[in-house]
């Protein structure tokens, strides 16, 4: 029987499996295999830890390797077992339980630590890493007596931390030292076009901020600043990059700096042992993105095995693409790098969350950012990774032509790469595809494509739609929300059947009593859609803004946006706004782009006394529902009108007032076709014209521009009405959650809409109209509900920053 090499591996994380996968991909029985790993469990997607935290996936999805895979691999795993030392002399690795485990070649992989600056009372109850699954479960057990969380690093780590606190009903505060958030992907520019988005998210942002000190009698209760100023928190996540895991091997004698110092074969200063991932310093570079450590394990396999013995690893270009708090991020090189004859491309939409930038040296392209919109990231990827020259037209980068397809998946080589933590080219998908691998969790499980960062998920859908016609074949895909194993059709079925009211009856029945936070905003708006007044409310199925009826603001106070139907008031009630907003110490008394009045910076304890004082109902300026009806004076003052938009937008606005969409819906009616309340971009909007009205469904102008389309023409008010209201109930029985009325009606197609709304081709015009009137007739102004509070904290509390 041949002899097998006895290989150890420290260390069971991502880096560590992966150099697993690669060995047993090249040469399964030339080792015997022992691995340590610290965490008593297999191995996880470490990237996945946000989404954890937050509830969009559970524990048992993000594990990439279970005990299962070790067994079935002839792998010895030593799961929750730490080594202590290494024997280079007698090569042995000394576990802390005593035992050793003798090696004909190591591989050290033992990853990072979370990097705690120095500061007094890191050591309080309340305070904690993100960097394992445990950490999540301690943070999300203690978020539930929290309302003020602060998160200590404005870097990824710590974004996707204050992503996954906020999900838990806290009020989160982001603290960074240096003065720009994500100081290694963005520049100032960028990182303030990405702040201007979190706080739009209601996230509060501090940069500059160097914490000295957290205060507390044995449990945190706020941080101190090295100025002197300080920040209320219940509770503290430290997120502030990592430093490698390096003790045990500059123990034993190996040479060490930043990180274990390894050669272009990964290889230490011992001939037989071998550091790979975080924990390896190459060329005078740590590195902690993944798709340069897959390719280091990748190279380690090589010479392991012998299979290709002088393969290199000569470093890697830093690119990702990614999301942080949802938001499109694709970074290529580092944007700090720029030379006096560098050419730099640049575009800035700070209202749209859009900034891109690119740097391109000697014809190549160096560095570049695409944040908020990254259509052709694939093409710029790969021109990147190939080092290949830019097109002539820089502004060809930044905006792909649409009409020639330049930029799209289609005009990539097969040989680019589409996922670069997992190597996997556009071949490899094609032939994925081929195969009838047509959903994206399919192509990753048959390609591991999107299993890592998940930042080519995106373009792996374009690949799809491109090339298979978009047909899912997981049934995942088709859900509702991602808690419930239904789609919509059937989940709603079943509510029906069963009488399901609350959002925890839908979980104790369809998702055997499993909650998934994730799901329950869409399944509330749902819920509401359906039963209407017999609807049973229950508040932790709404997010911070819903549950108090206002916005919160980057300072963590709230604006406050009465209803101003059609936006037509009275001296009365404008007299009312001001008393107020001077009475409640508004900070900004600003006109909203909806023709309403919003009163800026009003503190949560205050929001009951102030609607008191206003006497009129809530704008909605805050949940999935219809916004606002934008008019224009129409027939009553002005000189071209045709229609009298201004009493038919108070119809409206009156009517649908607080019915809740699977997304939010703003509507506008316009008193001839010079369209002065730009109704042809709303999500419903009438024009008035020679012997009627015209309804348009399905437009935008926000981030993505598209012009509604037709739906009908009719010649009264009452039949704009009674239209408007057919689309919105099918819109809200058939729209997806968080679907725009834009990606509906392009879904859908205005034809088959069309068709069951104008003609009644399914008969079921008169249900709809039913059904929608039930929703009218079931609401109620949330202040008369909100006036009297759940519990005596609901709007009690408040930072004391905001005071």
């Amino acid at each position: 029987m041949q002899y097998q090499e006895r290989l150890v591996v420290i260390g069971n994380g991502m880096v560590g499996a992966k150099t697993l996968e690669e060995i047993l991909a090249r040469d399964r029985g030339r080792f015997s295999i022992t691995v340590f790993g610290e965490e008593p469990h297999g191995c996880y997607n470490r990237i996945l830890l946000s989404n954890v935290l937050n509830g969009a996936q559970s524990e048992d999805e993000v594990f990439t390797h279970t005990p299962a895979w070790y067994h079935q691999n002839d792998i010895t795993l030593r799961a929750g077992v730490r080594v202590s030392s290494i024997d280079r002399e007698r090569k042995v690795v000394v576990a802390e339980d005593g035992t050793e485990e003798p090696f004909d070649k190591l591989v050290i992989a033992t990853g990072s630590r979370p990097f705690v600056p120095p500061m007094e009372g890191a050591d309080k109850a309340g305070v904690f890493l993100f960097r394992t699954l445990a950490d999540c479960r301690e943070i999300a057990g203690y978020a539930k007596e929290c309302r003020k969380a602060a998160v200590i690093g404005g870097g990824l780590l710590g974004l996707e931390a204050a992503r996954g606190l906020a999900t838990h009903g806290v009020e989160v505060s982001v603290v960074e030292v240096a003065p720009h958030l994500m100081v290694q992907q963005l520049d100032a520019e960028g990182a303030g076009v990405l702040q201007g988005v979190l706080e739009g998210m209601g996230l509060r942002i501090l940069t500059g901020r160097a914490t000295t000190r957290l205060v507390g009698n044995g449990r945190v209760q706020g941080l101190e600043f090295r100025d002197g100023e300080t920040l209320d928190a219940d509770m503290v996540v430290i997120s502030c990059g990592i430093r490698a895991n390096s003790e045990i091997a500059r123990e034993c004698g190996l040479e060490v700096d930043r990180g274990i110092k390894v050669d272009d074969q990964m290889r230490t200063s011992d001939e037989s042992i071998f550091a790979v991932g975080e924990c390896a310093q190459h060329r005078g570079v740590v590195y902690g993105l993944v798709a340069p450590l897959y390719e280091q394990a990748q190279v380690l396999a090589d010479v392991l095995t012998g299979i290709s013995p002088h393969s290199l690893y000569l470093g890697s270009k830093l690119a990702t693409k990614l999301k942080v708090m949802g938001v499109e991020l694709l970074s290529l090189g580092r944007l700090s790098d720029v030379a006096e004859d560098d050419e730099v491309v640049s575009y800035l939409e700070p209202r749209a969350g859009v900034y891109k930038k690119l740097v391109v040296r000697g014809g190549k392209l160096h560095a570049g950012c695409l944040l908020g919109e990254s259509r052709n990231s694939g093409s710029l990827m790969d021109l990147f990774a190939r080092d290949a020259d830019v097109p002539d037209s820089r502004s060809v980068l930044l905006f792909p032509r649409q009409e020639s397809g330049a930029g799209g998946i289609e005009d990539l080589p097969n040989e680019a790469l589409i996922c670069s933590c997992h190597q996997v080219t556009k071949k490899k998908l094609l032939s994925a595809l081929d195969a009838g691998r047509c959903s994206v969790s399919t192509l990753g499980a048959c390609t591991k494509a999107g299993t890592g960062c998940g930042g080519c998920k995106p373009l792996l859908q374009e690949l799809i739609e491109a090339y298979a016609g978009g047909t899912p074949s997981d049934p995942a895909d088709d859900w509702y929300v991602p808690g419930v194993p239904l789609s919509k059709p059937e989940l709603m079925e079943e509510i029906r059947r069963r009488g399901l009211k609350s959002v925890s009856a839908v979980f104790r029945e369809l998702a055997g009593g499993a909650e998934d936070p994730a799901s329950k905003m869409g399944l509330a708006s749902l819920l509401k859609a359906i039963w209407h007044e017999e609807y049973e409310d229950e508040r932790d199925a709404r997010f911070i803004n819903d549950r108090v009826h206002a916005n919160i603001q980057k300072d963590a106070t709230y604006s406050v946006v009465p209803r101003i139907f059609g936006g037509v008031t009275s001296p009365e009630e404008l007299r009312r706004i001001a008393d107020a907003a001077e009475k409640f110490g508004a900070k900004m008394v600003k006109i909203t782009g909806g023709q309403r009045i919003d009163l800026l910076g009003i503190r949560r304890e205050d929001l009951p006394a102030i609607w008191d004082d206003l006497g009129m109902p809530s704008g909605h300026a805050y949940t999935k529902a219809m916004r606002t009806c934008k008019t224009c004076v129409g027939t009553e003052f002005c000189r071209y009108g045709v229609g009298d938009s201004t009493a038919l937008g108070i119809r409206i606005e009156r009517r649908f007032q607080g019915i809740e969409f699977p997304h939010k819906v703003k509507l506008a009616a316009s008193g001839c076709p010079r369209n002065c309340a730009e109704a042809t971009v709303k999500d419903i909007g009438v024009v008035a014209v020679d012997g009627g009205w015209e309804v348009y469904i399905g437009g935008a102008a926000g981030s993505r521009v598209r012009a509604g389309d037709l739906l009908c023409k009719v010649e009264t008010p009452d039949e704009v009405l009674r239209v408007m209201g057919r689309f919105m109930q099918y819109y809200r029985e058939h729209g997806k959650w968080m679907e725009r009325t834009a990606a509906f009606v392009e879904r859908v197609g205005i034809g088959l809409l069309r068709s069951v709304l104008v003609d009644d081709s399914e008969g079921i015009c008169d249900r709809l109209d039913e059904e929608i009137q039930r929703a009218v007739d079931a609401y109620v102004d949330p202040w008369d509900e909100a006036g009297k509070p759940y519990h005596q904290t609901q709007f009690a509390g408040e930072l004391e920053a905001a005071r």
